[in-house]
Formats: C-alpha cells, structure tokens, sequence
C-alpha cells in the first residue's frame, strides 16, 4: 500500500502550479523573443545541463529540433562548436554547477549569448547570463541552518528530495515556451511529428 505517493505528487503539483506566480512574464517574453531570433537566423541553440537538470535540457532540445532549430546537447558527440549570434540555454538550479558555469564562459568568450534558468540571479551563471528566467525550488539539500529552522517551527522535510522541484517546474515552463514558440513560428503538431525520429532502438 503506497503511503506517500499521493501527497508527494499534491506537493510537486501545487509546487509547480504556485510557482507560475512567481515566474516573470518579461523574463519568458526576452527568451522566446531571443530563441525567435536564433531560430530565424539560423543559428545554433545549444543545450547545458547536468545530472536531471541535464535530461530537463534534453528535452528541451529535442523539441526545438522537432520546431525546426538547430539545437543541440553540449557534451554529445556531434554537437558542433559555440560561436557568434548561437545561444546557449543553461540550465541550473543553484547556478553554480561547474560544468554549466564554464560552458557558459567559453559561450561568452565566443559572443554567443547566454540564457540561464536557475532559481538564483546572483549566481555566477546568472551574473554571466545575458538573460535569466527565474525558476523556483529547493536545489539540492537546504543549509543547517533552514534544517534547525524548519525543526523549531515544526516544518517537515518535503517529500521531493533534492532538486526535484525546479528540474519538475523547470520542465514544465520549457515545455510551455515550446508551445509559445509553435505558435510564434506557425508550427502545427503535424510538422512536429514528421521531424519526429522514426527509427527506433529496441
């Protein structure tokens, strides 16, 4: 008999629906505008995440090549070389993920502009960022100090572990940017799926 899962999924859920108060309208604008841009450029858009940050980044990825962009995973082994007017999105909760970090600085040295999603602005990824679009949740463990606070206020540990909440809410704003950019770009679902793999491993 499952005993948590119910009230974990209300918490993730609620989580996510509430953070939409908090995520900045202006912030999701200069993103889509910015990917626009890219996309009718035809510059690259690369990907930069790690651990479930990076599958969130994966994701994200995958359905800008079903839209049409040349988008890419930095790490894979065909992912061509950052350069000028390409965009990179990075994707970190704390901000301060070093792999993500130091891809952002080598996309800056190459002029290629930066967009971070993260939960913090001063961060070294968001101060590196040219824009930054805010994301809530709790990345990875909370400081001693939050855990003695929670434990005098009678505030029990969520049953999300780590940073389960912003890569889920991250995930979820990707995908309603994607949605934005459909109709933007005047795509339909059927030009999605014909850019859709067709070969699949078994």
């Amino acid at each position: 008999m499952v005993t948590y899962f119910k009230q974990a999924y209300l918490e993730i859920a609620t989580f996510i629906f509430r953070a939409l108060d908090t995520i900045k309208p202006e912030e999701i604008e200069k993103f889509v505008k910015t990917i626009e841009e890219i996309y009718r450029a035809n510059n690259k858009i690369l990907v930069v995440g790690v651990g479930r940050s990076g599958l969130v980044g994966r994701a994200f990825a995958m359905r800008l090549r079903h839209l049409g962009a040349r988008s890419y995973v930095v790490g894979e082994t065909i992912t061509p070389s950052v350069e000028e007017g390409d965009l990179l999105v990075a994707i970190s909760g704390s901000g301060s993920t070093q792999i993500v970090v130091a891809a952002a600085e080598a996309a800056k040295r190459m002029k290629a502009k930066v967009a971070a999603i993260t939960t913090y602005y001063d961060s070294p990824l968001g101060r590196l960022a040219d824009l930054v679009v805010f994301v809530p949740g709790r990345t990875k463990l909370a400081s001693m100090d939050d855990y003695f606070a929670r434990q005098i206020l009678g505030i029990h540990e969520p049953l999300s572990p780590l940073g389960t909440l912003f890569e889920d809410t991250s995930m979820v704003v990707l995908d309603a940017v994607v949605a934005e950019l459909m109709k933007r770009l005047g795509k339909n679902e059927s030009e999605l799926a014909r850019r859709h793999a067709n070969i699949e491993v078994p």
